[in-house]
């Protein structure tokens, strides 16, 4: 009896396996930090790797593991003095920018060429640090500063400069264990960040980037604060 004809399905060439690979890893490069920024308009982060990475290192020094201090606080609760800090502080050219200051990126460049260390440092805008604290991780790596500058891209364009902004003085880490303003008003000041007065707000975020090493009473903390005081940069509401 004769048996039917078997029919072998054709292979694919290999280059156009890797083209539909590569399609769609590009897809799932634009989707992923696009929902993700798209999110951050309506969702305030509940958690940061860098809040978890802290409360992992808290838990293996003292045997206890409790999550950081963090409260969110709405923009219309933050005072203007803590934005103006944090503009003057970190980047006063936020609302001039695409969300890279290239600039101080060629500075940063310059010196890590000629630092020992090999480490590059600075040069990052209020927009890259929210980018890294809020979707990536804080180890440096040229992965990350890769991944850093495409989630700011996304950033800019989906997500209002106030937005960010507000995101910015919510996670970033006032002092050991605590994020944001709220948190690290009460932290240091014992009250809530509403009641701020400009010259502690001016304290609070002179403490960045160190937050875990300096305090307000910092030399180095205190000269900071009076030049941050010294300009303050103008809101555009």
């Amino acid at each position: 009896m004769d048996q039917p004809p078997q029919v072998f399905a054709r292979k694919r060439p290999w280059h156009n396996r890797w083209s539909v690979r590569l399609l769609i890893f590009a897809a799932l490069a634009c989707a992923v930090p696009a929902c993700q920024c798209a999110l951050l308009n309506i969702l305030d982060p509940p958690l940061t790797e860098t809040m978890l990475a802290r409360a992992v290192g808290n838990a293996w020094e003292t045997g206890e593991f409790h999550m950081p201090r963090y409260v969110f606080l709405p923009l219309s609760d933050i005072p203007r003095s803590v934005l103006t800090s944090a503009i003057a502080s970190e980047d006063r050219k936020f609302f001039s920018h695409n969300g890279f200051d290239m600039p101080a990126i060629r500075r940063a460049w310059r010196n890590y060429n000629g630092h020992e260390s090999g480490k590059l440092i600075g040069g990052s805008t209020i927009s890259q640090q929210v980018a890294r604290n809020v979707f990536l991780w804080q180890h440096r790596s040229w992965l990350r500063k890769g991944l850093e500058a495409w989630y700011t891209i996304w950033l800019e364009m989906l997500v209002p400069k106030h937005r960010i902004l507000e995101v910015y003085v919510n996670i970033a880490e006032m002092a050991p264990m605590t994020f944001g303003i709220q948190a690290g008003s009460q932290y240091w000041y014992h009250k809530p960040a509403e009641k701020l007065k400009p010259v502690e707000a001016a304290h609070l975020l002179a403490l960045l980037p160190s937050p875990r090493l300096w305090t307000p009473r910092t030399p180095y903390v205190e000269a900071r604060a009076r030049w941050i005081l010294a300009a303050p940069p103008r809101l555009p509401w």
